[in-house]
């Protein structure tokens, strides 16, 4: 992947394709302004609905339940309803939603270089 220019010809546009669909697929199930935010706030701890609603800045609930049902389609979050006078409903990481957890350590990382990087130059 760190080619230089002229090596680039060692890739043929099938093994290309091969390295990019992946990378496109946890952009189509993460990517977007919400998802991460999500998966970050659930990180830390199990939350309701309206405690997401206030972690998150600027969503709107409309937005964070779009969000939710997507998650929780693709197996990253739970939804657990619990039977009591309002209904209560919580929302947590499932065990593969924890598998990105190496990821968005090393995306914050980068993040935190980028960041110092743009405010030296």
């Amino acid at each position: 992947m760190n080619k230089k220019k002229s090596d680039t010809s060692i890739y043929t546009p099938t093994e290309c394709k091969k390295f990019i669909l992946p990378v496109r697929d946890v952009i189509d199930i993460i990517g977007g302004k919400w998802r991460l935010p999500i998966i970050i706030a659930l990180s830390f701890k199990i939350h309701r609905f309206k405690e997401l609603e206030r972690q998150i800045e600027g969503i709107t609930p409309r937005m964070l339940s779009k969000e939710l049902k997507e998650l929780e389609i693709n197996g990253l979050i739970s939804r657990a309803v619990f039977n009591t006078m309002p209904v209560s409903v919580e929302y947590s990481l499932t065990d593969y939603g924890k598998s990105l957890d190496k990821v968005i350590a090393t995306m914050r990382d980068w993040g935190l270089t980028h960041r110092n990087k743009i405010r030296n130059e």
